[in-house]
């Protein structure tokens, strides 16, 4: 069987994409291997996995590089230049090639509302090193992106607490 670093997709409208890729990097990190994080749209630094990299500086880079949620945003302008900022530093992550997991959260929001290119993504992720496995997370996955992922894992919304009046969690949700 070839081996050879995987490019999954964690996309969907249920809960848990974000936190099904942060148990890879876990995973990754048990092994001593290098994780690279970039969020794209999440702007809260004060989350339990933020706090968490703190205690792995060798092994762990978390980049928390949005401001909120976008589509809500008194001002695009300024959102788009954050995307490209973000996708900058995850470019130079991959061309950089020292690390064996690269999670790229929310990286679809990027496509969807046209902030960076497809194309120069697909292109990046093409030209990535043997070994790095790639994760990318965020509803509405382009077709695109799936037809060139390795593994593709589709998150289904069935029951909700929001809808229920439960506010998110401390060490549940963030």
């Amino acid at each position: 069987m070839e081996s050879k670093g995987i490019l999954a997709i964690h996309t969907g409208n249920g809960k848990g994409k974000t936190t099904a890729a942060l148990g890879l990097a876990f995973r990754a990190l048990g092994h001593g291997q290098k994780v690279a994080i970039v969020q794209f749209i999440k702007g809260r630094k004060s989350t339990g996995e933020n706090k968490l990299a703190d205690q792995f500086p060798q092994l762990l880079e978390f980049h928390v590089t949005g401001r909120g949620f976008t589509w809500n945003s008194a001002d695009p302008s300024q959102d788009i230049a954050r995307a490209r900022e973000a996708w900058e530093l995850a470019q130079s992550i991959i061309t950089e090639g020292t690390v064996n997991l690269l999670v790229l959260d929310e990286l679809t929001y990027l496509v969807k509302y046209k902030m960076v290119a497809e194309e120069e993504i697909l292109q990046a992720l093409e030209k990535r090193p043997p070994h790095m496995h790639v994760v990318i997370t965020g509803r509405d996955a382009s077709e695109r992106l799936i037809a060139n992922a390795d593994l593709v894992t589709e998150m289904k919304d069935i029951k909700h607490p929001y809808r229920q009046g439960i506010s998110a969690q401390q060490g549940f949700d963030y």
